[in-house]
């Protein structure tokens, strides 16, 4: 519950900075598309027609797991939980990695050779984490900004963007699939023409200008600091027995589901 407050908290404050500063699938992701431009020397990007429908598959994604927490009393999420597969599911998620199944070993290598061809394609297409980060951050005051006055329309801003987002055609950038990666601001040639800042009414003078470095700080402290208050609170762990695992673990695989 920590976890999830403190990336709702960074969204909601730093756009979807999860994604792309501390996400460890994305930085994987990452990995395998700047080695499929090693191998392939390129990434492939989809049709206009077929992205756009496709990007929609993550909100599809986040509405059924709404949906399901939706359809659960909290009575009967209390019960689940001190089931024995509540006790240790997330052991029977360690053992889904370990002992892979044929079929999950197939759609995970799937998985990989897409996100090889298809820049960012699980993040893209399929992350439901990702969707509902994203339909916070719409929310957030800071946003990329291009200045007409100063651009020079050479256009790197937009094809550096992960997300493929035109950003070079717009003068704020309002997209749930932003990340704030500030990709684009890096590679930006022209002094102050790309930036990710507040709004103007929020401004003294000029100043609204985020820095990188100030970024990563506001992400390391709000992580960092909910995250630490949780552990020196006695929230971070959990109420089940150390004897109670020791009993559980190794039957982890027999133990069913309460619904099966």
């Amino acid at each position: 519950m920590f976890l999830f407050i403190s990336f709702l908290a960074i969204a909601f404050l730093m756009r979807k900075a999860f994604c792309s500063w501390l996400c460890p699938v994305g930085t994987l992701s990452e990995y395998l598309w700047r080695a499929g431009r090693v191998l392939f020397r390129r990434t492939f990007n989809l049709p206009r027609w077929l992205d756009i429908p496709l990007r929609g598959l993550k909100y599809l994604l986040l509405g059924f797991f709404v949906w399901a927490v939706a359809n659960m009393s909290a009575d009967a999420i209390q019960e689940f939980m001190h089931t024995p597969y509540g006790a240790i599911a997330d052991v029977r998620m360690l053992n889904f990695f370990r002992y892979l199944s044929e079929t999950a070993a197939t759609v995970l290598a799937v998985l990989v050779i897409a996100s090889a061809l298809v820049q960012n394609f699980w993040c893209r297409y399929l992350c439901p984490y990702g969707a509902l980060l994203g339909i916070v951050s719409f929310f957030s005051p800071l946003r990329i900004r291009r200045s007409e006055k100063t651009c020079i329309d050479c256009a790197k801003c937009a094809k550096a963007c992960p997300s493929s987002l035109p950003v070079d055609k717009l003068i704020t950038i309002k997209s749930a699939e932003c990340t704030g990666c500030l990709e684009c601001v890096a590679v930006c040639p022209a002094e102050g023409a790309l930036q990710i800042s507040l709004p103007r009414w929020t401004r003294l003078a000029n100043e609204g200008r985020i820095p990188a470095w100030a970024m990563a700080v506001a992400i390391a402290v709000l992580f960092l600091g909910i995250v630490g208050f949780a552990k020196s609170a006695g929230y971070w762990n959990g109420d089940v027995p150390d004897y109670v695992y020791r009993q559980l673990v190794p039957q982890a695989d027999d133990i069913n589901h309460p619904g099966e």
